[in-house]
C-alpha cells in the first residue's frame, strides 16, 4: 500500500506527523521509538529568544484530557538551529519547525531566519491560548489573520503552514482568511480555552487562571472543523485535536485531512504515533485501500 502524502511539494512517507508542543526536539520519544517511522515532526514552539514559560501548576487534568498553560518554553529560535536541527536529521523525517511570535515584526523575523535552516515546512502558531499576548489575539479574528499571514509570506522560503484556533465563531471565515494571504496549507485545531478551579482553595488551579484543552474530549470537535475548513478551502490541510488510534486518524482523513498530527495521546502512550499508524495500516488492508489519498475528504455527506 501507498502511505505517502505531499504537503506543498514535501513527500510525507506516511501521514502520521507529531503536533507541536507535545514532543519536544524529539530526544525522549526517540528513546521509545525510531523517529524514522514517522512521516514528520512538529518540533516544539518557537519564539525569537529563550523562554521559560509560566510559573507552575501549568498542567491540570481534565475529563479525557489536560489543561495547559506552559506557556512556549523553548531554548529560542537559535539555539535549535544549531543544536536540535543536526540532531533530528539523523532521522529519516521530515521536520516542522512551529513558531510564535508578540507582533507581526516577530513572526516576520522568525519566518526569515527559520527559512534558511534545514528545515522543510514552517508551522506559523497564530492560535495559541497559553499565553497572554500575541498568537491569541492573531488567530481569533480575519483581519488580524490576514495582517499577519500576508507579512510572514513574504518572508517565507519554505511552504507557510497556518495553525488555526478553535477559539472563534466561524472556523471557515478564519481559514478562508489565511489562505487568501497566503497560507500554503493549514494544520488544525489548537487547543481549546478552558479552565479548572481547585474547591476547597476556591482558586484557579493553572498559575495563567486559563490554559488550552487537548486530549481526545475535543476530538469531535478537531473533526468538524476539518470537515468545514476542507469545504472552505483548497489547501492541504493537517487535522490534530484528541487522535489517539488508526481508527481516528482514517476519521479525521475522511473528513478532509491530508495528514495528522498526535500530540496529548503520547504522554499516556509514548508509542501512540507507531500503534496509530499500525492501525491505518490495518485499516487499508481489511477495506482494500491502495493509497491513503484515496481517504482525504472521502466522507459521503
Amino acid at each position: 500500500m501507498d502511505l505517502r502524502v505531499n504537503i506543498c511539494g514535501v513527500e510525507l512517507k506516511n501521514p502520521i506527523t507529531t503536533a507541536s508542543g507535545t514532543f519536544g526536539f524529539g530526544h525522549e520519544y526517540g528513546e521509545f521509538f525510531d523517529l524514522s517511522l514517522l512521516g514528520g515532526v512538529g518540533v516544539k514552539g518557537l519564539t525569537p529568544h529563550e523562554r521559560l514559560g509560566n510559573p507552575a501548576p501549568r498542567i491540570a487534568e481534565t475529563p479525557m484530557g489536560i489543561l495547559n498553560c506552559v506557556g512556549l518554553q523553548n531554548p529560542g529560535i537559535d539555539r535549535f538551529i544549531e543544536e536540535q536541527i543536526p540532531f533530528l536529521r539523523q532521522y529519516d523525517t521530515a521536520i516542522i519547525a512551529n513558531v510564535s511570535g508578540n507582533t507581526v515584526e516577530e513572526y516576520c523575523g522568525m519566518i526569515e531566519k527559520i527559512s534558511d535552516a534545514d528545515i522543510d515546512l514552517i508551522e506559523m502558531n497564530i492560535s495559541c491560548p497559553n499565553v497572554k499576548c500575541g498568537g491569541m489575539a492573531f488567530g481569533t479574528q480575519a483581519p488580524m489573520v490576514t495582517e499577519v499571514v500576508s507579512a510572514a509570506k513574504k518572508y517565507a522560503k519554505k511552504p507557510l503552514i497556518v495553525k488555526l484556533s478553535p477559539n472563534v465563531t466561524d472556523i471557515a471565515e478564519i481559514a478562508r482568511a489565511a489562505v487568501d494571504a497566503g497560507a500554503d496549507a493549514l494544520s488544525l485545531i489548537n487547543t481549546l480555552l478552558g479552565m479548572r478551579i481547585d474547591v476547597d482553595s476556591r482558586r484557579p488551579i493553572l498559575s495563567n487562571i486559563m490554559g488550552g484543552m487537548s486530549g481526545p474530549a475535543v476530538f469531535p470537535v478537531a473533526v468538524r472543523m476539518v470537515y468545514q475548513v476542507k469545504k472552505a478551502v483548497n489547501v492541504p490541510i493537517i487535522g490534530m485535536g484528541g487522535i489517539r488510534t488508526g481508527r481516528d486518524v482514517v476519521e479525521m482523513m475522511l473528513a478532509g485531512a491530508d495528514a495528522v498530527a498526535i500530540g496529548t495521546a503520547m504522554f499516556a502512550d509514548p508509542l501512540a504515533p507507531v500503534h496509530a499508524l499500525d492501525g491505518l495500516k490495518g485499516y487499508m488492508a481489511r477495506h482494500g485501500i491502495e493509497r491513503v489519498t484515496e481517504l482525504t475528504g472521502a466522507v459521503e455527506a
